[in-house]
């Protein structure tokens, strides 16, 4: 708690002014009348030192600086951690995908998951809202859904964020440690805005052989139709 004014109790601190300017040892009493004078408050900086350090300054303002500083420094702390998944993703490579995620909001991280289409996939795209639902069920002692499974293109996303820490209980951590590639899982800048644009992956040769393999009847059907 910051002391401020009368109710600091040394009875000697140093002073310092507000532009760093140092004004040395005097008594707490000497050091208020010379902020009062000011029009100023004087404020304890630090107070495990011998004497304590004291600064006069505008407390209303330092409050508000404070908080501001406190704001940018969790939001430069926080990242979103990605993790990607596919329709036929095994249960033994889900299971250490989700012992990764709750690895990661165990560390207060929030978590994307991503599953991205491919080829014949994308004419069952339902199956997955059925995956990342059996995510939210599965990861339920460790998260909160911050937004929900939403369709974009060729991908379905969501964003988990972790329940308070007194409230978590791991599920999948046995399979933290396993290796997984590197590609299913990313880092980025943490951001409240909504995943409106999940880029498309790039199809592979297989990918569109899968592709023109599934529109070639619907063509054929169309050329007899015209004969």
């Amino acid at each position: 708690m910051t002391r401020v004014n009368d109710r600091i109790r040394a009875p000697k601190v140093r002073v310092v002014l507000a532009n760093g300017d140092q004004l040395g040892v005097m008594s707490s009493r000497d050091a208020l009348t010379k902020a009062q004078s000011l029009g100023l408050d004087l404020v304890e900086i630090a107070g495990q030192a011998d004497p304590p350090v004291c600064k006069i300054i505008d407390y209303g303002k330092y409050k508000y600086e404070q908080a501001k500083l406190k704001k940018q420094k969790s939001k430069a702390s926080t990242r979103m951690k990605e993790v990607k998944f596919r329709v036929g993703t095994g249960q033994h490579d889900y299971n250490i995908k989700l012992g990764r995620a709750e690895g990661f909001l165990d560390s207060n991280h929030k978590c994307r998951f991503v599953l991205q289409f491919r080829g014949r996939e994308n004419a069952h795209k339902d199956l997955g809202f059925v995956v990342l639902n059996r995510i939210i069920e599965d990861l339920k002692t460790m998260a909160q859904v911050d937004q929900p499974p939403k369709l974009n293109g060729r991908a379905v996303a969501m964003i988990l964020s972790p329940l308070p820490q007194h409230q978590r209980k791991r599920k999948f951590h046995l399979f933290h440690g396993e290796l997984m590639e590197e590609d299913d899982f990313e880092e980025e800048e943490a951001q409240e805005e909504d995943f409106d644009e999940i880029p498309d992956e790039p199809a592979d040769e297989a990918e569109a052989a899968d592709e023109a393999a599934a529109e070639a009847p619907a063509a054929q059907e169309t050329e007899e139709a015209k004969n």
